[in-house]
């Protein structure tokens, strides 16, 4: 099927899922609002905890460094898969349902993938990260349609909880892991959050689905693949998360690489996504009322590419002022979700908009561990990697400058 066919289903697909589904979470109380956070906090621990233990599982599991660089692909090509098929799920169950059904995935898999062998493993996460991917499209339609006059601060509140459920993963798991005995309980132990998560949302999204017609789903649907601001912000979005999980991947081996010891790493590593929660509940409002986010984007890849250079040019010297550094270079990750958010103006066009940017942003960002790792096995060692790095931090400034100008989809 041509990309503008599938591109033209997947808004027919947006368009029934806001038009009959969406109003159904309307409370936009406390008790919407925890479930959201509680559904953020189970977004990043799979992929994080899993840095910090990539060694140990290669050496218990005899897997390859091959292995490796697809286990910590595989979250973005699902996020790009799965994110697109979020619409369809939506529609069929409602959006409420629908992140309940990803929540159970996320469990699932999070048990799965430690029960076995290398493929299991890669199973699992294929899973676990399917599930994430409907949660990532769907959180920020909920936030538009639930809390509209609060766009700035609910996203903000919601990504200071994926952020710091990303330090948890990194910090906790190698604890978890000398607690409990190795990586697999390490790794597993975090579908108890997830269920907890699913228990919450349960309750908080009853009667989803039987609330009347949203009155902007009646606009019809449109495609924005022709669209130059939604490809600028798709840019932008797909650029930061290229940089994201090539960190979350492959940093705390950089750092160990370094004289770093495993348990440290993992406490740096945390310390990148943790510097992420109070810019999130600061910045992102604050960014959200001004006519445009482009210089706070701008000031984020400053940041990020100080960070990196460190990193790249000495990292035995200071590697808690790199990982501060790159923390808040990666706190541009609010202000991406929040562009999206004020780019459009209606419900179905958040959805349309989200789709398409983390769909393709995602897809793009795939290849960020793959790039990473595979620079590092031609090169032998960190530079060449990390110099593709700072290349990226400067493209991803140019277009989340452009991003972050007052305009619509």
């Amino acid at each position: 099927m041509p990309v503008e066919s599938r591109e033209s289903a997947l808004e027919a697909e947006l368009d029934g899922a806001i038009e009959t589904r969406t109003p159904g979470v309307v409370a936009g109380g406390a008790l919407l609002a925890v479930a959201v956070v509680l559904t953020a906090l189970n977004l990043r621990p799979a992929i994080t905890g899993v840095g910090p233990m990539l060694a140990e599982m290669r050496a218990g599991l005899g897997a390859s460094v091959l292995w490796a660089g697809v286990l910590t692909t595989l979250p973005t090509l699902c996020f790009a898969g799965a994110g697109l098929a979020a619409p369809l799920l939506a529609r069929r169950a409602g959006i409420g349902a629908a992140i309940a059904v990803a929540l159970s995935a996320l469990a699932a898999g999070l048990v799965l993938r430690v029960l076995d062998g290398p493929y299991v493993v890669l199973g699992g996460t294929l899973v676990a990260t399917a599930g994430i991917a409907l949660i990532n499209v769907l959180i920020p339609v909920v936030i538009k349609g639930s809390f509209p006059a609060r766009i700035g601060l609910m996203t903000g509140v919601y990504t200071a909880a994926l952020q710091g459920g990303g330090a948890l993963g990194s910090a906790v798991t190698p604890q978890l892991g000398d607690a409990f005995g190795g990586w697999r309980p390490a790794l597993g132990s975090w579908a108890v959050v997830a269920v907890v998560a699913l228990a919450a949302w349960i309750l908080a999204a009853r009667g989803t689905g039987r609330a009347p017609r949203h009155a902007d789903a009646a606009e019809g649907g449109r495609s924005l693949l022709r669209n130059r601001l939604a490809w600028i912000v798709t840019a932008f979005f797909g650029l930061q998360a290229f940089y994201a999980y090539a960190a979350m991947g492959w940093f705390p081996q950089v750092l160990m690489d370094a004289g770093v010891s495993r348990d440290q790493a993992g406490l740096l590593f945390g310390l990148v996504s943790l510097i992420a929660v109070p810019i999130s509940l600061v910045v992102a409002p604050m960014a959200a009322r001004q006519r445009g986010q482009g210089g706070w984007i701008v000031l984020f890849g400053v940041f990020g590419v100080a960070g990196t250079a460190g990193l790249m040019l000495a990292p035995a010297w200071s590697p808690l002022l790199w990982s501060l550094l790159i923390g808040l270079g990666m706190s541009v990750f609010s202000l991406a979700l929040t562009v999206i958010a004020l780019r459009a103006k209606t419900g179905a066009d958040t959805a349309r908009l989200s789709g398409m940017a983390q769909g393709f942003g995602y897809l793009f960002a795939a290849l960020g561990p793959f790039l990473f790792g595979l620079l590092h096995d031609a090169a032998g060692g960190w530079t060449l990697p990390l110099a593709m790095l700072l290349g990226l931090l400067v493209v991803q400034m140019v277009f989340g400058a452009l991003a972050g100008r007052h305009r619509f989809v």
